[in-house]
């Protein structure tokens, strides 16, 4: 099992492939959510860092030339901060619907990673880990939920 080694934060990516155009009808009711999710975010209890665009949200930033596939990337104090806002909030009512508007994915599309309280990671980065992480599966640099020691919530409030 993991542990948040001292003076670090948690960096978390994820993808999603949307299943329609982001304006699509069929995505309609994410897009009407995004910013309440987005909010909630910004003010939860250990929320560092989130990337964003001009609009206040991500779903215009690209790691390639697919429209479709969306990014988030954030920074949390602790794992458990992170898992309040993921699995407590709005987010998890918005996250229960995912198969509604986004393909499912084969490889793994969600990773996390220590970094020095302070820093900010790129998209880079945070493909780079996701890929370590499809690669060579958890370990200290790219792991998931499964890895860390003191995470509950995802057990028993995640969708199956």
């Amino acid at each position: 099992m993991i542990t948040q080694p001292p003076n670090t934060h948690l960096a978390q990516y994820n993808i999603a492939k949307a299943v329609d155009a982001l304006d699509s009808e069929r995505l309609r009711d994410f897009n009407s959510a995004i910013d309440a999710v987005n909010a909630a975010a910004d003010r939860s209890p250990g929320f560092v860092w989130r990337l964003q665009d001009e609009s206040g949200g991500a779903t215009n930033i690209r790691v390639d030339h697919d429209p479709r596939l969306l990014v988030n990337l954030s920074v949390w104090e602790t794992p458990e901060a992170l898992e309040k806002y993921v699995w407590q909030t709005i987010h998890k009512r918005v996250y229960q619907k995912r198969d509604k508007w986004f393909e499912h994915m084969e490889q793994a599309y969600f990773v996390m990673w220590w970094i020095e309280q302070g820093q900010i990671p790129t998209l880079d980065d945070a493909q780079a880990r996701l890929e370590l992480l499809r690669k060579n599966g958890p370990s200290p640099d790219a792991f998931g939920w499964d890895s860390l020691k003191y995470v509950r919530l995802w057990r028993s409030e995640r969708c199956a």
